[in-house]
């Protein structure tokens, strides 16, 4: 039965009819692929995979739209598993993109030299 309400459960339907059922163990690796997928479409989002030169600018694009198919078909199965309304998958889809954005979009993980402005004439146009 396919629920038009949130609710908190292991019986649920996942993309897939009967998937993962009334079992604990896939239920629980449901929620570990959602979490993997988000964390790779961040993954994705912020990969700098294509290295451009004047020799392969049209490869270059033709690779970095493949992989934007990618993240988008990625990124449309794991809002389908949250379509579900299952507030575990929803909230390891939450959590698998905030653990993707922490280590690849954010400067924690990063080491990024950063001269500091000498005076305030040296700042940069505000971009909103």
């Amino acid at each position: 039965m396919q629920h038009i309400t949130i609710f908190w459960g292991t019986n649920t339907e996942i993309i897939f009819p009967g998937w993962p059922g009334q079992s604990l163990s896939c239920y629980i690796l449901a929620l570990v692929l959602v979490f993997v997928i988000s964390l790779l479409v961040e993954w994705l989002s912020h990969a700098r995979l294509v290295n451009y030169s004047s020799k392969t600018d049209i490869a270059a694009g033709f690779l970095q739209t493949l992989m934007y198919g990618i993240r988008m078909a990625l990124a449309y199965l794991v809002m389908l598993a949250v379509m579900s309304f299952n507030v575990g998958v929803f909230m390891a889809a939450v959590a698998g993109y905030s653990a993707g954005f922490l280590f690849f979009g954010s400067h924690v993980f990063r080491k990024m030299k950063v001269e500091p402005y000498k005076d305030l004439s040296d700042l940069p146009p505000l971009n909103c």
